[in-house]
């Protein structure tokens, strides 16, 4: 991506960094005092380490860019650092919520000094082509923690939460789930814009895949439910090894935050404790539940690349967009994420201006949804920011579409998300391929 240093740049870098710094404390406002010192489980942090850590990550990147660059502080940058070895060892990231030094109050402080001096450092002369790279990966960065910390908030305090912003927006659809034909041959993947990605998304590299039909919407809350119903839960027989294990000893009987209310179940949310919507996109299940129900219903879970295509390629102008409607940014109108304020999921076909050109709907937005794919680097990849994502390229998943906590800016058809099999806090759903 190349970058002129001039003012125009300037000005603009500084706005993208305001609006993703006043995002961030947007989502903290309504917190009382106690929320921000508790970790819920060990796969989750403390909000106050969200806080304090999208911080700290300015302060590594500004030393990468200044190495006469001085930390804040030894004993925060100890605390907020995730897993960046060449910074000092990380703590352990289960024993988080025990620190109770620096405060929050501490913490807070620490991130206006670091805003302010990032608006420093944009604003300095020395700001280069790679300088300007490295801070743009801060706000993405910055991005991602957003949508770990909606995660973390959901398992901390559920319909507990007072999100400041909240649009009732009444949204019905009419739909039918059907698959789609693709059609295979030569496809290229990845990243194909001008504009920001991550080095996980390049380079572009040619995939060869054979036809296929692809489920136009996600599974839903009530063909999910068929899957438990008969049984899914029950027997070893539609499960991956290590899955049934997990289902065993965590007693897995429904997606996550699934109750069983009165004989009849209900979902926990942020907008409260609710009637299963049936139309809703399942959410909150791992891959091994994915692929679970996938065998269940004689069906299987995408590639990446076959998510991108049903995504992102146009057949009749042979074009592949950034998004599914095309390469024009996300709007309310054709997809539900952070900056919807819907605070969950909509229902299937409820985003008829954002279907793909092949025909499918909500790839981008509500869900992030599973796919085969091992997250390993693409052939040729090249690390744009040393023990970044590439770090995880060992027993992930890919997943694909962003979800409704995912800010507009980080998101694109060709974003590789990706979490462990097991995992299921976050917001992550599926659609399913057909079987030749």
């Amino acid at each position: 991506m190349k970058i002129s240093t001039n003012m125009e740049w300037r000005e603009s870098l500084l706005i993208q960094f305001k609006e993703t710094r006043d995002r961030t404390l947007e989502l903290v406002k309504t917190l009382e005092k106690d929320d921000f010192v508790v970790q819920s489980a060990s796969f989750t942090s403390p909000p106050k380490w969200h806080i304090g850590h999208v911080s700290w990550i300015y302060e590594a990147i500004m030393n990468k860019i200044d190495k006469n660059y001085e930390f804040y502080s030894k004993e925060f940058s100890e605390y907020l650092n995730s897993y960046y070895q060449q910074f000092g060892i990380p703590q352990d990231k289960s024993n988080r919520g025990i620190i109770s030094r620096p405060t929050i109050e501490q913490i807070f402080q620490y991130f206006d000094i670091i805003t302010q001096r990032v608006n420093q450092f944009i604003k300095s002369e020395s700001l280069d082509n790679n300088a300007i790279r490295l801070i743009t990966v801060g706000f993405h960065h910055e991005c991602q923690h957003q949508e770990l910390l909606i995660y973390d908030l959901q398992h901390l305090l559920n319909e507990q939460y007072r999100p400041i912003k909240k649009i009732e927006k009444i949204i019905s659809s009419n739909f039918e789930q059907k698959s789609i034909q693709i059609k295979g041959g030569i496809y290229t993947i990845g990243y194909n814009g001008q504009g920001y990605c991550y080095d996980i998304e390049l380079p572009e590299h040619k995939v060869y895949l054979d036809n296929y039909s692809i489920n136009v919407f996600p599974v839903t809350n009530e063909q999910y439910l068929k899957f438990m119903e008969d049984g899914g839960y029950d027997s070893y027989k539609y499960w991956l090894s290590d899955g049934w294990e997990k289902v065993q000893k965590n007693e897995w009987e429904s997606p996550m935050y699934w109750e069983k209310i009165d004989n009849e179940w209900k979902v926990r949310k942020f907008l409260g404790i609710k009637k299963l919507n049936p139309k809703e996109p399942v959410c909150h299940v791992s891959y091994y539940e994915a692929d679970a129900y996938c065998k269940w219903a004689e069906k299987r879970l995408p590639t990446e690349a076959e998510w991108e295509k049903a995504a992102c390629w146009n057949e009749e102008k042979q074009v592949k967009t950034i998004f599914p409607w095309g390469n024009d940014q996300p709007t309310n109108e054709n997809c539900n994420l952070l900056e919807s304020y819907q605070w969950g999921c909509t229902e299937v076909g409820s985003y008829p201006a954002g279907v793909s050109s092949s025909g499918c709907h909500q790839m981008i937005g509500d869900i992030w949804e599973w796919t085969t794919s091992e997250f390993i680097g693409y052939p040729g990849f090249k690390t744009g920011f040393e023990e970044y994502n590439d770090k995880w390229f060992t027993n992930q998943k890919v997943l694909r579409g962003g979800s409704f906590a995912t800010p507009k800016m980080s998101i694109r058809g060709s974003y590789r998300n990706f979490f462990r099999l097991d995992e299921r806090w976050l917001f992550s759903g599926f659609r399913c391929v057909d079987l030749i």
